[in-house]
């Protein structure tokens, strides 16, 4: 581990102390969202975002050290490992550098020049490769080798099959293939050209851009192409050039032109489609990483966007032929009714339709309505609208994401939940349920099926799951979990719990009426002290007569901020009614001194206390609600209108202005001053203004401005 610390601390520019203090805490068990909020002092107040950065970074650092001995041990059982080969592959940094070195000894598949080295021209090679000697000297060499047994009958067939054998060695030349791997990645261009005509890749009918600059985004637009058919693909540089850097690299003082021939037949043939397929490869793992990242940054906001809780709320999940499902809960979630109805094509049974909503607002005093964003979102906002205006009712609505939605309604998890439900009445609860709690509902589905990122379906899966359920999980550690309420799922994410401990504390609160202190926890089957130690100070007791278990502070604070209330002169039992004054600088760096406590702590717990129980997500921008719907025909260019950010991707940003198709604020819209990462100016759930600067009536797009609104 120790040799690892001053690659790490180099790198992301961290304390070699603080990146030693991690990889301790890490090596011991201890969970990200552990490290993040409870050991501060030890990290450097690191985030839980660099924390996973780090921990990541050390995988493959320890991957690449196994990599290296694993080359290192198979060389040397080979017999072939000097001392030099053994410097430079323990120089090595990265697995491209291992695998050049080790690609001589690799075992090979019967090749062209192992071919040759049967026919025993291997002495010839060698001689080609390094005497200096001119063609008349060559072919005079090569006399000597003509067998026709083997298969050599004269003496320009025993040159080509040197020369086989010296373009292997050409190929597999470590120091070669880096110098002609630098020159394709900062030379060369990748380009595209379409297979056949398909209005999705027209901007790729004949595309070219080089490869140094080309933005991820359009690297897996390419690739999909490509697997697709639609698209041929392939790298271009200028021949003349590469053939002289390689030339150069390998002089031939005799000028003899057999060998020079081998020499560009090992880069034509064997080193250039090899590279290419490994640039290519490169690139997209570039690519893969950078649109995982993006779509981690999406669902980190879309998670932690602020609940509306204590609403009576109908979910309705929109549709034609099958009828459109509702499905109202109260203000704790409690499922009370549900139906479907018919307002919408083919049926046209709006004023029955209507009834039914009416009468139901009415009924179970409902406060607000979820409308899904799926097939007849907006024909059944239209009739959401105008039943409200005809029957005098003032009910706001608010369009909900249906990603996902049909993923858990069919998932074995909503069967437990709502075994007597239909599917797609589950899909109308679980409308309605993420707009009360985004975070509570959404950790049901699988992450990537929540649709906030791109070309989601074409990056590394095993990735793009380790990525985003550690996204989730920081997100449901942030917020905190009531331990008497949570679902399974939800309690899953947190630090320290597994889904078999997950459903444990469920099981035990049914069987036991619910929890009363966080110590109890411990009489949980199969819930240790180890998984206490994580998993406590992020499970919440609200009804529990010791107030910091309904809070952020962990248990083994609780003698720390006892001392603290009492250097206050407060008394715990009025803490929630009262709170707790702002703390000076000056008083913090006093108090820790006195309580013997991280400044870094002491400063959670005293936010803890100021609003005991309270949720971190209540500061956030509350979801836009409508009264009224819009439609593109509305819009005019000029109009400023508040919309949601939906998506954020590497061009630009997605906004939902009430229209049927979100708009687009292209990156060079989205600020005053340049940004090269839209993420620099908004996140997902952001509520902004956006002027309205194109509308396209034929392809049903607009395209916004934050900047010059």
């Amino acid at each position: 581990m120790d040799k690892f610390i001053d690659v790490l601390s180099s790198e992301l520019k961290l304390s070699k102390i603080n990146v030693k203090s991690v990889l301790d805490l890490i090596e011991q068990g201890n969970t990200i969202p552990f490290i993040a909020r409870y050991r501060k002092e030890m990290t450097g107040n690191l985030s839980d975002i660099v924390l996973r950065d780090l921990n990541d970074r050390y995988e493959m650092l320890k991957n690449l050290e196994k990599k290296r001995e694993d080359i290192l041990r198979i060389i040397g059982e080979q017999g072939n490992l000097s001392d030099e080969l053994k410097a430079e592959l323990e120089k090595a940094q990265t697995v491209t550098e291992l695998e050049d070195l080790y690609r001589p000894f690799r075992p090979k598949r019967r090749t062209r020049a192992t071919i040759a080295m049967e026919k025993g021209l291997l002495p010839l090679a060698e001689a080609l490769y390094t005497a200096e000697k001119d063609d008349a000297v060559i072919m005079a060499l090569a006399l000597d080798y003509i067998d026709i047994e083997r298969g050599v009958s004269n003496a320009l067939e025993a040159i080509a099959g040197a020369q086989d054998i010296v373009a292997e060695w050409i190929s597999d030349l470590a120091v070669l293939r880096k110098n002609v791997r630098d020159f394709i990645f900062s030379r060369g261009l990748i380009g595209s050209e379409e297979t056949e005509p398909n209005p999705t890749y027209k901007m790729y009918a004949e595309y070219s851009e080089a490869i140094k600059t080309i933005p991820p985004h359009r690297i897996l637009a390419i690739n999909r192409g490509e697997n697709e058919k639609m698209l041929k693909v392939k790298l271009k540089w200028l021949k003349e050039d590469l053939d002289s850097l390689v030339l150069n690299h390998i002089p031939n003082p005799a000028h003899s032109s057999y060998f020079d021939v081998a020499i560009l037949d090992g880069l034509h043939r064997l080193m250039e489609p090899s590279l290419e397929r490994e640039i290519r490869a490169a690139l997209t793992d570039l690519a893969e990483e950078k649109a995982i990242k993006v779509f981690g940054l999406n669902l980190r906001q879309l998670l932690l966007q602020a609940p509306i809780k204590g609403k009576t709320v109908i979910g309705y999940d929109p549709a034609y032929r099958t009828g459109c499902k509702m499905a109202v809960m109260d203000e704790s979630g409690k499922l009370l009714d549900y139906v479907t109805i018919y307002p919408t094509a083919p049926h046209h049974q709006t004023e029955k339709a209507a009834e039914v909503l009416v009468s139901w607002i009415k009924k179970f005093k409902v406060d607000l309505i979820a409308i899904g964003n799926g097939t007849a979102s907006r024909e059944s906002e239209q009739f959401v609208v105008d039943t409200l205006k005809k029957a005098g009712l003032e009910i706001p609505y608010a369009i909900v994401s249906e990603a996902g939605a049909s993923v858990y309604s069919a998932s074995k998890l909503a069967q437990e939940e709502y075994p007597d439900l239909d599917v797609s009445i589950r899909g109308a609860v679980s409308i309605g349920a993420r707009l009360v709690d985004p975070l509570a509902e959404l950790v049901k589905i699988e992450p990537k099926a929540i649709g906030v990122g791109q070309y989601q379906h074409d990056v590394n899966q095993k990735r793009l799951d380790e990525v985003l359920t550690g996204v989730v999980e920081d997100a449901v550690n942030s917020v905190g979990v009531d331990v008497n309420t949570a679902s399974w799922p939800l309690l899953s994410y947190v630090a320290g719990i597994n889904k078999t401990l997950a459903k444990n504390i469920v099981l035990f609160r049914q069987e036991n009426g619910g929890f009363k202190k966080r110590a109890q926890l411990l009489k949980v089957p199969r819930f240790g002290k180890a998984a206490f130690e994580q998993a406590a100070g992020f499970l919440r007791v609200p009804g529990s007569d010791e107030i910091l278990d309904q809070t952020g502070v962990h248990p083994e604070s609780y003698k720390a901020t006892e001392a603290l209330l009492l250097q206050l002169n407060l008394n715990k039992k009025t803490l929630k009614t009262e709170g707790m004054k702002t703390l000076e600088e000056s008083e913090i760096k006093t108090l820790a001194s006195i309580l013997e406590i991280g400044e870094p702590t002491l400063r959670d717990i005293i936010s803890e206390l100021k609003k005991p129980g309270r949720d971190p997500r209540e500061s956030y921008p509350q979801p836009t609600l409508r009264t009224d719907v819009l439609t593109i025909e509305d819009l005019t260019v000029g109009m400023v209108l508040t919309g949601t950010v939906r998506n954020v991707t590497d061009f630009g940003a997605f906004v939902d202005i009430g229209i049927k198709n979100d708009g687009l604020v292209h990156i060079s819209e989205l600020s005053q001053k340049f940004i090269k990462d839209p993420h620099q100016a908004v996140s997902v759930g952001d509520i902004v203004q956006v002027k309205v600067i194109g509308i396209d009536l034929v392809r049903h797009k607009t395209s916004l401005s934050i900047k010059q609104a």
